[in-house]
């Protein structure tokens, strides 16, 4: 008489889960860091800026956060598409909270979009500057209403530094079908979003425009092939598994790229020497994302120099070991509540355009205020923080019935299974 493997047996309403991982710090504390970066470079003239991720190469901290957004994605909403998950719950428990995102991001536009018109509008009452009608693509509202405010609930008109959350809230949309090739092709998955990024950059895809011309300026078609970057890495993560692997040899070829664009951008002459090459390669007819600096487009020197960097600090292990140390709680307590400070941050940073536009002659604004704003979004992370640990008490449900360990005899009927 052999016996079977024992089963877990579980009780009907008991539905299990799908296993959680450990949170990495490093996720954390860069998609905090690239939010702090972000409200300071979208805060124009301000003398931090030179600290931020963009005076080390081409990309800047919109690279970084698409790329952390797409890690983040990978690692938490992958579980509910795995084979044995969608054959217990079905499909759409699995693709409903991305697209639940997805709207909560369109919704947050909308309020962001608002609160830009109403900031620069309130400036424009208390200054009389009309320069404020017409800063970060507001013309088309004050001054054609009825085709500005068609375009900004169809996401075809952006406002300046109002214009990240479009491209993510559409790649989200798309991300169940990602996620499903992702899990069963891999490779096909980035092959095919290379492919696409190309094609792109040849035939210059990109959404419609209304009522401006062109297309957006976060161009979703590019912008997808970093985003699809980080969630394979999250995806591979959520498996127990790694999609760039770990070579000596890659590493040091992003090490080697991350010097040559330093190079590039400070040696004496360098710069202007390289973009002149770049030139005639555009004339001999090499497509624009391989020759320019494009950012709608993702043009590949700002593309590959993101993936450098994130390669050279994944396989550090000091990096693990700042992100996770106490003083970079910080920027994982802001990285934590991503979509939140954002938000914050970008209507703190259009406020702090707007009263640099008013008081033009008051220079230590340029100053003070950028500390303040990161000040200000440490708070509210920290405020989102302790509300989101205090739970009401509640009276304590019965406990549950433990699970049964049953094992399934072979060739016997009629007799009791007792259990283990």
């Amino acid at each position: 008489m052999s016996l079977r493997k024992a089963e877990l047996v579980t009780f009907p309403g008991n539905k299990p889960k799908p296993a959680k991982t450990a949170r990495d710090p490093r996720i954390d504390a860069f998609r905090g860091l690239a939010l702090i970066m972000i409200f300071i470079n979208h805060v124009p003239g301000n003398p931090y800026e030179y600290l931020t991720i963009r005076n080390l190469g081409f990309a800047d901290a919109a690279e970084a956060f698409f790329l952390m957004s797409g890690i983040a994605a990978g690692l938490a909403y992958t579980a509910r598409f795995f084979p044995s998950e969608r054959e217990r719950n079905g499909l759409w428990p699995a693709i409903a909270p991305l697209w639940k995102r997805a709207w909560t991001l369109y919704l947050v536009q909308m309020v962001l979009s608002a609160a830009a018109l109403a900031i620069f509008g309130i400036a424009y009452q208390v200054s009389g500057l009309p320069d404020l009608l017409t800063q970060i693509n507001m013309r088309q509202v004050f001054q054609n209403p009825t085709q500005g405010l068609i375009g900004l609930p169809l996401l075809t008109h952006q406002f300046g530094y109002v214009n990240i959350l479009p491209a993510y809230s559409v790649l989200l949309f798309c991300a169940p079908v990602a996620i499903l090739v992702g899990l069963k092709w891999p490779r096909a998955l980035f092959a095919a979003s290379l492919g696409l990024w190309v094609a792109t950059g040849v035939f210059r895809l990109n959404l419609p425009n209304y009522p401006n011309e062109g297309g957006w300026f976060f161009n979703p078609f590019a912008w997808q092939a970093i985003f699809i970057c980080g969630l394979l890495t999250g995806l591979s993560l959520r498996q127990g598994k790694v999609f760039f692997p770990r070579s000596r040899l890659l590493f040091w070829i992003s090490v080697g790229f991350l010097g040559f664009v330093l190079f590039w951008k400070y040696f004496p002459g360098a710069e202007n020497f390289f973009n002149i090459q770049m030139h005639h390669l555009a004339e001999a007819g090499v497509p624009f994302i391989f020759t320019s600096h494009d950012k709608t487009f993702l043009a590949a020197p700002r593309f590959l120099h993101i993936l450098a960097l994130a390669y050279v600090l994944s396989q550090l292990q000091i990096v693990t070991w700042l992100s996770a140390h106490k003083y970079a709680t910080p920027a994982r307590l802001i990285g934590r509540h991503g979509l939140l400070i954002f938000a914050v941050g970008t209507v703190l940073s259009l406020a702090c355009q707007a009263l640099m536009m008013v008081v033009p002659q008051a220079e230590w604004l340029a100053w003070a205020l950028p500390p303040l704003g990161v000040a200000a979004l440490l708070a509210v992370a920290w405020l989102a923080h302790v509300s989101g640990t205090k739970t009401p008490r509640k009276t304590a449900p019965p406990p549950e019935p433990e699970p049964v360990l049953v094992p399934i005899t072979a060739g016997l009927r009629g007799q009791a299974r007792p259990p283990v």
